[in-house]
């Protein structure tokens, strides 16, 4: 190797070695200038929100569809070839209305050999009465005859005989007239079902058969058209067994359509029927909800999400629940008091359970209506089923509060006037898995942490508001 071509090669490794000395002198002078800044003001680090009013609930969500509440499957009674559909899907018709006809010729030719038979057993029956007649006056006159001996005994008997075979005779046609007038009947019916009648008030919404189309009613029942009373509409949602608990006729409820999920259709539980059904291992159980229909802007099928509201906070004060801490202060024994700055909150100086006091700490589970993420181990308090009680206050934490309980004392940690950051008691009422409301001791307008920056946990939201956009009710994932 000449020496023209080591000497460009060491010029260029020591070009890169001072260029790779100034930048990590320069990474370091940052990583100081950061951490003095760190050091001198601590809510650099943290994600603030502002508290703010407005309506919670806790809600269970169900996915279901639409039906009519009042339909009839109108069918035919009669084979034959469809001759004529007086409808079409869509129509308005009302009741008595003529929905369609088969061939009445089988119909009408069975009527017309029926009435043939009637007019001929009419006939025999007249016949009939004139042999009975007879035979009475004949038994009359060989009595009379047999009081002076003109005639013998044995004649009398014979003439009674003859009338009582003549009577009977009258009653067999009489009853045979019966038989063939039940049978017109059901003949004359059979021809009258050919023409087929609207049973109720309301809208053709399903039309499966057409002109010129046979069907067989002896096999199945034909269905020529259904015609519904779309004025109420019924939501059937299936909701999982978990859940299915905290259902209760009469309970309010509302639903939003795939179409217009921004409008909320309001009505209340009409049943909850006892007979599930399992779908991939999944038991669910179909809650009905009825919902006025007059301005028909739902209609059959549509898929819904409805919201069963177990509890409801209105105008209320709201946080974001990951700002909600476990009051250390709260749960000393006899008053003792407890750290009030961010150190308070560290596993030193909460009050632990002893080893030997006979209970676990409670893991709460998630209920399967709140459709939010897992509360950490530092968890705020859960909704009870009751209007406005927390519930599962400790969340996973072994030193959280247990039981369901409204009121219970919690604390936030809210940005003072001079910029400092302060622990403050606050009392929560209603807590869904996302925001809480706040019964005492926060004002609307003030700022409370509700996390770290970059936390992978985003309980309280990046951007100094709520948690997270909440769907209708608070809770619960779009269709």
């Amino acid at each position: 190797m000449s020496a023209s071509t080591t000497v460009p090669a060491r010029r260029r490794l020591r070009r890169w070695s001072l260029a790779a000395a100034v930048l990590l002198l320069v990474l370091a002078a940052a990583a100081a200038v950061w951490q003095r800044t760190k050091t001198a003001d601590p809510a650099a680090n943290l994600r603030f929100a502002t508290v703010e009013r407005g309506n919670l609930e806790k809600t269970v969500t169900a996915v279901g569809s639409l039906k009519a509440k009042n339909y009839v499957d109108v069918g035919t009674q009669v084979s034959g070839r469809v001759l004529k559909i007086h409808v079409e899907i869509g129509d308005k018709v009302a009741k008595g209305e003529l929905i369609a006809e088969i061939d009445p010729t089988v119909y009408a030719s069975t009527v017309a050999k029926d009435r043939a038979n009637l007019d001929n057993l009419r006939a025999q029956l007249a016949q009939r009465q004139a042999e009975q007649l007879l035979a009475d006056q004949q038994a009359a006159r060989n009595g009379r005859l047999a009081v002076g001996n003109a005639v013998s005994q044995d004649v009398v008997q014979q003439a009674e005989a003859a009338a009582q075979v003549a009577a009977a005779s009258v009653h067999s046609v009489k009853a045979q007239i019966k038989a063939a007038e039940a049978t017109l009947e059901g003949d004359l019916a059979n021809l009258g079902f050919t023409k087929i009648y609207a049973p109720m008030d309301g809208t053709v919404v399903v039309q499966d058969t057409r002109e010129g189309q046979t069907v067989n009613s002896v096999q199945s029942v034909a269905v020529i058209a259904q015609v519904a009373n779309l004025d109420v509409m019924t939501v059937w949602a299936q909701v999982a067994e978990a859940d299915v608990g905290s259902i209760r006729p009469d309970m309010p409820a509302y639903f939003t359509t795939l179409g217009a999920p921004e409008r909320r259709w309001q009505g209340t539980v009409r049943q909850v029927q006892p007979t599930p059904t399992t779908t991939n291992d999944v038991v669910l159980y179909n809650v009905l909800v009825d919902v006025d229909n007059r301005e028909r802007a739902l209609l059959p099928a549509m898929t819904v999400q409805a919201f069963f509201v177990l509890a409801e906070a209105k105008d209320a004060i709201l946080v974001p629940l990951g700002a909600l801490k476990p009051d250390p202060d709260a749960r000393r024994p006899n008053g003792v008091p407890g750290a009030s700055g961010p150190e308070a909150a560290s596993s030193g100086d909460r009050p632990r359970r002893s080893g030997n006091d006979g209970e676990r700490p409670r893991r709460r589970q998630p209920a399967a209506g709140d459709g939010a993420a897992p509360m950490t181990a530092e968890a705020a308090p859960a909704a009870d089923g009751e209007h406005g009680a927390a519930a599962g206050e400790g969340g996973a934490g072994a030193d959280a509060p247990r039981g369901p309980r409204r009121g219970r004392p919690w604390r936030v940690q809210v940005k003072a006037a001079d910029g400092s950051l302060v622990w403050r008691q606050v009392r929560v009422g209603l807590a869904t898995r996302t925001e809480a409301e706040v019964l005492s001791g926060l004002a609307v307008g003030e700022e409370i942490v509700v996390g770290e920056k970059g936390s992978a946990a985003q309980a309280g939201g990046g951007n100094g508001a709520r948690a997270a956009p909440r769907m209708p009710g608070g809770m619960g994932p779009r269709l």
